[in-house]
């Protein structure tokens, strides 16, 4: 039996409605619903859970940036950057077996370069394919500029020992920023998405982030989106929305109706609402909001959504602040994405720093989030919920971080075999480390 790590505080919410009503008095409000048919061992699902530490390989400090992604066989795929003063920053991975609950392989290094750009928002990512393959894409520099970098692709036909030359996944050749990238497997190949900055040439760079955020002069960054096969030869590349949010990161999930993406929109009057569209044949559907916030925002958040799929069921998890207090929200659809549920707030209130990460599996839907008090306290709270999401299992702090501020990151979490499994950036001594969790029952 698992033990808790002491650092660890687990909160239990009850089921009974006096926690409901307490809930919406503490101001984590959510809509009005009515609740779903239950199915399958309702018992086994909304037992307690255990938060136990979950020792990753990727021990070396300067460690930050991780991305996790599941593949074939119950298997995880962990990848990070290392990046130490005076050294070339590292891309490195380690592939996680859930049932043998093992590393497979020690960290592997995937690319190497003083070139690579590294942002604490725009992160690399990895993705496996049934076929054996695994893709990988990171940044790479393209300019003296700031912000003129593009999107490097590359595949590895054995599993990641072996890596060939990178491709660029557009062709414009600006110097201007391409990023915020999302990948999915599609036929033999991959289909991946990214923001970018082509019609921003010669546009100044000056925003509320001063390492990142992009005001472009009113020459908003586009979506566009390629498909490549297994000989990284681009099939097509098409541009999804002309208008978007500057620096937040766009996701993807495969829906039984097709590759759906969502990402943060930019209208002319500066509304920053999430969006979403899948590809259907070779075209992509008209964006649409998943809900219509309203949020109007003068300068990019740097906080984009997350999405989880299991055939035709999607959930998307956002931050927002449109009353003017910030907010998580999580809504769900059951066509595959057509249409969404008015959302449920999650948690809003002055503390939440939003960086929400979603999974979906047969039998709940699990969301995770970051709060900062004003103390500079952060922690990590997930919410465990029926897959319509009406009904919440179970409210847990998974981790109070040491870090503060950006310095943590994005948290990333997936789920399998119903446990979760939860990676953030630390801060340990003035150095970035990953740390790690499991959420078991």
């Amino acid at each position: 039996m698992p033990v808790e790590t002491p650092a660890l505080r687990r909160v239990r919410l009850s089921l009974a409605p006096l926690a409901c009503a307490l809930l919406l008095l503490a101001g984590c409000g959510r809509d009005d619903a009515t609740p779903a048919s239950g199915s399958g061992d309702t018992a086994a699902v909304e037992s307690q859970s255990q938060v136990v530490e979950w020792a990753l390989p990727a021990t070396t400090p300067g460690s930050a940036s991780p991305d996790l992604v599941a593949g074939p066989g119950g298997q995880l795929l962990l990848s990070w950057v290392n990046s130490r003063e005076g050294r070339r920053h590292v891309f490195q991975f380690s592939r996680f077996d859930t049932a043998e609950q093992r590393w497979r392989n020690a960290p592997t290094t995937i690319a190497i370069g003083n070139r690579m750009f590294v942002n604490w928002a725009d992160t690399p990512h990895v993705l496996p394919t049934a076929d054996g393959a695994l893709w990988a894409h990171w940044l790479q520099k393209n300019g003296d500029a700031p912000y003129a970098y593009d999107v490097a692709l590359v595949r590895s036909r054995d599993g990641g020992s072996n890596w060939g030359a990178y491709t660029v996944p557009h062709d414009d050749g600006t110097q201007t920023e391409h990023g915020f990238v999302s990948m999915w497997p599609q036929g033999d190949g991959i289909g991946i998405a990214w923001l970018d900055g082509r019609n921003t040439v010669g546009a100044s760079h000056e925003g509320h982030e001063a390492d990142h955020d992009a005001h472009t002069g009113g020459r908003p960054m586009t979506l566009r989106a390629a498909q490549f096969d297994a000989g990284l030869a681009r099939v097509r590349e098409q541009e999804i929305d002309a208008s978007v949010c500057d620096c937040c990161q766009t996701a993807a999930a495969v829906t039984a109706k097709g590759p759906l993406v969502v990402y943060r929109g930019r209208t002319e009057g500066e509304v920053r609402d999430i969006m979403v569209t899948r590809l259907e044949g070779e075209g992509w559907t008209t964006p649409a909001a998943v809900h219509a916030d309203n949020w109007v925002m003068p300068a990019c958040p740097v906080n984009g959504p997350d999405v989880a799929a299991q055939q035709a069921g999607v959930v998307v998890g956002w931050y927002s602040a449109q009353s003017g207090t910030p907010q998580v929200q999580i809504a769900h659809s059951m066509d595959a994405g057509d249409s969404f549920a008015a959302p449920i707030v999650l948690d809003r209130d002055a503390t939440v720093q939003g960086r929400v990460a979603v999974a979906l599996d047969e039998r709940q839907a699990w969301a995770l989030w970051m709060r900062e008090d004003a103390a500079g306290t952060q922690s990590l709270w997930l919410s465990r919920r029926s897959p319509d999401l009406v009904t919440e299992y179970e409210r847990l702090e998974v981790a109070q971080p040491q870090g503060r501020g950006r310095g943590t990151g994005f948290p990333q979490m997936q789920v399998l075999g119903g446990q979760a499994y939860i990676v953030w950036t630390d801060v340990v001594d003035g150095a970035p480390q990953l740390r790690g969790v499991r959420v078991v029952r």
